[in-house]
């Protein structure tokens, strides 16, 4: 069986490639668990909060939500099928 051995030498490697690459994932892990995150500053946190806000405040007010919407009759709805069989 000439093919025999080539494959078990191509599943080795592919088994070396695979821990190898589980190894590099576990140093990274380790390492961004080490490193201080950037943005742990409650000042910044609550800075982009309130930009947050302000942004969806504006972007309400420019499309009106949270206005009167009580009134759905100025809608214009598709006549149904059974309206335009009959």
């Amino acid at each position: 069986m000439p093919g025999r051995g080539r494959s078990s030498f191509t599943k080795r490697q592919k088994e070396h490639t695979r821990q190898q690459k589980q190894r590099d994932k576990a140093e990274r892990r380790s390492q961004r668990k080490t490193e201080e995150p950037l943005g742990t500053s409650s000042d910044s946190s609550e800075l982009d909060l309130d930009e947050l806000q302000r942004h969806a405040a504006e972007q309400a007010a420019l499309f009106q939500i949270g206005a009167d919407d009580g009134d759905i009759s100025s809608i214009p709805r598709e006549p149904s099928r059974e309206e335009t069989e009959s």
